[in-house]
């Protein structure tokens, strides 16, 4: 594909009709400061609102703002990748809808990817979230930097920017389900993370639940890592181990002591604790399954119904 474009702004959009206006207003003052040709591309993932309305509007106002309209809601990595195959940028930065990463930034990361950087993440400086969602933030940054072998404070962060040959390699990448910061790192040779504002989300709400936030971490975790299925089969072999000596222990206590029936509430503790162990593993082995179910049906990830480009 032929870049005409300096920068590609890839907005996901879902139900943010009340802060799109102020949004759209504040990426064209930035971007028109900047002197840089650059193009706007909201991709509406299945809104229920007036937000096609809106971007269509956006964009009989002004050609450089593109509308790709998904049939439903499919969530916010694939309307990205759906971004992604469509933006002719060389530097391809993406954004939430929700005003809560000042567009005011977009400057600084330019910046750092015309400076050679692949992958600019960013981290939220006094992020104004409640403890609710910064501590399971917290834990997935922990797991996410573990899995991707990139050590980095804030992998949630929507405010990010990549250059053209990571994206033209992720577009390569045609799996059902995946988490595109980790995959973009994969591909990635320089990586920086800079600090950036967060502003307290004024108007809407947010659309990731705590559920989202579980369905993320079992893409990540099966999308780049065999190490939780790992771990099972090395968990698997330590039960057995203890669960063996458990057996030698009750059986020396029989052979010394006689039948005893003070044990039976030990056993049964015992006994539920290793089935416990069993319907995890199975659950993260189903996960896998499942998985891969999905790749090998080939469906389509995202169905388009309207593009305006």
């Amino acid at each position: 594909m032929e870049n005409k474009t300096d920068i590609s702004i890839l907005v996901p959009v879902l139900n943010e009709e009340e802060s799109l206006g102020e949004l759209n207003e504040r990426l064209e003052r930035t971007l028109a400061a900047m002197g840089r040709t650059y193009e706007i591309i909201y991709i509406n993932d299945g809104s229920t609102d007036s937000t096609e309305a809106l971007i269509e509007g956006f964009r009989e106002r002004n050609p450089r703002v593109k509308v790709i309209e998904f049939n439903r809601n499919y969530g916010q990595h694939m309307a990205l990748f759906a971004g992604f195959e469509r933006a002719v940028g060389n530097t391809m930065i993406t954004i939430d809808a929700d005003l809560q990463n000042p567009p005011e930034e977009i400057p600084r990361l330019v910046e750092q990817a015309e400076a050679g950087y692949d992958v600019v993440a960013t981290y939220r400086k006094g992020r104004q979230d409640s403890l609710f969602r910064r501590m399971p933030s917290w834990i997935f940054n922990k797991v996410s930097s573990r899995l991707v072998g990139a050590k980095l404070r804030d992998y949630g962060c929507m405010l990010r920017a990549y250059s053209r040959s990571v994206i033209d390699s992720i577009n390569l990448c045609q799996e059902s389900s995946s988490f595109i910061p980790a995959l973009a790192i994969t591909y990635a040779k320089r990586i920086i993370e800079i600090e950036v504002g967060h502003e307290e989300r004024k108007r809407g709400i947010s659309k990731y639940s705590l559920f989202r936030l579980l369905r993320l971490n079992f893409d990540l975790m099966t999308g780049f890592s065999l190490y939780p299925i790992q771990f099972i089969g090395i968990l698997g072999v330590f039960i057995a181990i203890v669960g063996l000596a458990f057996a030698l222990f009750l059986l020396a206590r029989r052979l010394i002591l006689g039948p005893e029936s003070e044990g039976l509430f030990t056993l049964f503790a015992v006994l539920f604790f290793f089935v416990g162990v069993q319907i995890f593993a199975l659950g993260v082995i189903g996960e896998y399954i499942g998985r891969i179910f999905q790749e090998v049906r080939r469906r389509p990830r995202f169905i388009v119904r309207k593009e305006l480009l």
